[in-house]
């Protein structure tokens, strides 16, 4: 464990001043996704020093005045004079782009953060920042304003001899146009996740906003948890039925490489849920990590199979699909130096990774299983049946293949394709019922826009197997339309026939669950789909209103009343309600939904994946009681983030 931590440890790599010009290049965006992006780059400052065994308790705040806190009890930054800059280690952090203990190799010896830009650039972009450190019995404070210090670092004397680091800071509205609030669920998600991914550790999260919260007190809640992953594994699946009741878990170190592995198989899952994490940092795309533990569970659970007799000579492997169906998984490891890749940055690239991921597991998971064979029985029993399933279902699985990787084989009779056959201008319109197709085929843009019709409610893929999926006309005509291939393979965006898949429904309560049952099966049949921002929902108006010759949409019931407040007293006016699709106009719907100019579509994201899998078990599994339980305390709501495209 490194115990020393002073200014010559602070490396400078480059300046500060880009950052206000092009703040999308450092925290992705400017929209809330950047604003929230600010307080993690903080937080995870504090987890760092968690990690590196000197931080339990990190608290943070959100403040009436719009601000936010985070506290953590580490070490404190460093305040002594930096050689290379000639002012203090603290001022050194917070105004020099890539300026901190991560980047020499000697203050860290593991740290998260996805981009590793630091509380610089959260100085960079906040209206003030006030940061306070307690170290050497001191109490050192400076004052910031958008990335400038305002005043020279104040030192008093410390009585209670505290140590840590206080960030303070505001957004700056000049940066963050769009909104400086931020949400509560949000960094909430986040916050929870850390305190799982990171056993021991405290955070406190506190909501002062009163009137916000429409509270006469704050809002707090407290996330320590012992157990670590294991915890997490327990929260994803409090509404599944587990095939058993122990979690697996695993954990060891090799070549400073740090592994965390918790597992268990649920009865009523006809799909794996595992969630890839590399230095804290949710890794969506995958990486060496993950390739290592599906390795690993597929060679080690057929290599008992075999010696348990369970598979006979001359019967073919059990695949990856088969072995990890119903298996929910938390795979964490903590790399020195990590190689993120991909478009976004969250795929883990360390080839040594895997490896030590396949070894390491390896060796604890064949002994767990040795030592409990009845949960190792249930387990293959459970992976037998499910290629039994994969068998019945092959048939329909290469009709599946054959319509939708040829390109010479038929689409869908129903499909009313776009004439342009690039898939990153084109885009599909999922339409539910022959009305509003035709409404839809008629309005589009044929050089562009595809519209497919879906008769009636598609299958609940949440409680089927493969053999059934396959077997469903509808299903069939989505997976041979959009070019998706079979189930468990690696998803090939080569192969996707749209980059925009849109789902527009009725807005009525059967609308609103044939988008459910079309969120289902895109999130069990290829995640990749949401997690890479293909599907997105469309918003067609509530409400036409007129008055004279004036026309307005109304999308929701705020708008219309505010509209109308606005006419005068004995206005007369018309209001349209729009039961359903079919029963606007062709042009009244391109107008309203279908035309990029005047749209509004959302896109779906995962923001909580934990949360995700276990909302969508709940809501369309076979269990009844938790689902009526859910109903009754949230409503059916759908987190989306609404983008104007």
């Amino acid at each position: 464990m490194t115990s020393s931590y002073s200014a010559d440890q602070i490396q400078v790599l480059e300046g500060l001043e880009p950052v206000r010009k092009r703040p999308g290049m450092y925290i992705g965006s400017t929209g809330p996704k950047g604003l929230h992006h600010l307080v993690y780059e903080v937080v995870d400052n504090s987890i760092d020093e968690a990690l590196a065994g000197y931080c339990t308790h990190v608290e943070v705040d959100l403040n009436v005045d719009g601000s936010v806190t985070v506290t953590d009890d580490g070490r404190g930054i460093p305040t002594d004079v930096h050689p290379q800059t000639g002012k203090s280690a603290l001022e050194t952090v917070l105004t020099v782009l890539h300026a901190g203990g991560k980047f020499g190799g000697g203050g860290y010896k593991v740290s998260g953060g996805l981009h590793g830009v630091g509380v610089s650039v959260v100085n960079a972009l906040s209206e003030w920042v006030k940061v306070t450190v307690w170290r050497d019995k001191k109490v050192h404070t400076q004052l910031y304003e958008r990335g400038v210090p305002t005043n020279e670092l104040q030192v008093q004397p410390d009585k209670q001899s505290r140590h840590g680091t206080r960030v303070n800071f505001k957004p700056d509205d000049q940066i963050f146009t769009h909104t400086t609030e931020f949400d509560y669920i949000t960094l909430a998600s986040r916050l929870r996740e850390l305190a799982y991914l990171n056993a021991g550790v405290k955070i406190t999260f506190t909501d002062n906003r009163l009137e916000l919260l429409r509270a006469d007190v704050p809002k707090v809640e407290t996330y320590e948890y012992k157990g670590g992953i294991r915890e997490y594994i327990a929260y994803i699946n409090r509404d599944k039925q587990p095939l058993h009741e122990e979690i697996i878990f695993v954990q060891g170190e090799r070549n400073n490489v740090q592994v965390e592995v918790a597992l268990q198989w649920c009865t009523d899952a006809y799909s794996d849920n595992i969630l890839g994490f590399a230095n804290n940092i949710r890794t969506v795309d995958g990486g060496t990590h993950l390739e290592g533990l599906k390795a690993v569970l597929t060679r080690t659970l057929n290599t008992i199979a075999r010696k348990k007799n369970k598979l006979k000579d001359g019967d073919s492997n059990l695949s990856g699909e088969h072995v990890r169906e119903g298996l929910t998984g938390v795979i964490s490891v903590k790399v020195p130096e990590p190689e993120f890749e991909g478009q976004t940055k969250t795929k883990l690239g360390n080839t040594e990774v895997r490896g030590i991921v396949d070894s390491l597991v390896g060796e604890v998971l064949t002994e767990y299983l040795e030592f409990h064979p009845s949960v190792v029985d249930l387990i293959l029993d459970k992976a037998i049946q499910a290629f039994k399933a994969a068998e019945a279902a092959r048939h329909a699985r290469e009709l599946v293949r054959r319509k939708s990787v040829l390109e010479s084989s038929p689409l869908p009779g129903k499909l009313a394709d776009c004439s342009s056959r690039d898939p990153k201008e084109s885009e599909i319109f999922l339409v539910e019922g022959d009305s509003a197709g035709g409404s839809a085929k008629q309005g589009r843009d044929r050089r562009f826009q595809a519209i497919l019709p879906l008769r009636g409610k598609i299958l609940n893929i949440e409680k089927t197997d493969d053999s059934k999926i396959y077997k469903n006309n509808e299903i069939q005509s989505l997976i041979a339309a959009l070019g998706l291939g079979v189930k468990g393979e690696e998803f090939d965006v080569s192969q996707l026939r749209y980059h925009r898949i849109v789902i527009m429904t009725d807005a009525d309560v059967d609308g609103a669950h044939i988008r459910t049952l079309l969120l289902t099966f895109f999130y069990r049949y290829q995640k990749a789909l949401i997690e890479q921002g293909y599907i997105y929902i469309a918003c067609p108006p509530l409400y036409k209103l007129e008055r004279g010759r004036n026309h307005y949409y109304c999308y929701d019931e705020r708008e219309k009343d505010r509209i109308i407040s606005q006419f005068p007293a004995n206005a007369n006016y018309n209001i349209q309600r729009f039961k359903g699709l079919g029963e606007m106009m062709p042009a009244q719907l391109w107008d309203t939904t279908m035309n990029p100019e005047s749209r509004t579509l959302k896109q779906v994201e995962i923001e909580d994946a934990a949360e995700a899998d276990r909302i969508f078990t709940i809501l369309m599994g076979d269990r009844v009681a938790p689902r009526r339980e859910f109903i009754e305390t949230y409503g059916c709501q759908l987190n989306l983030v609404e983008l104007d495209i």
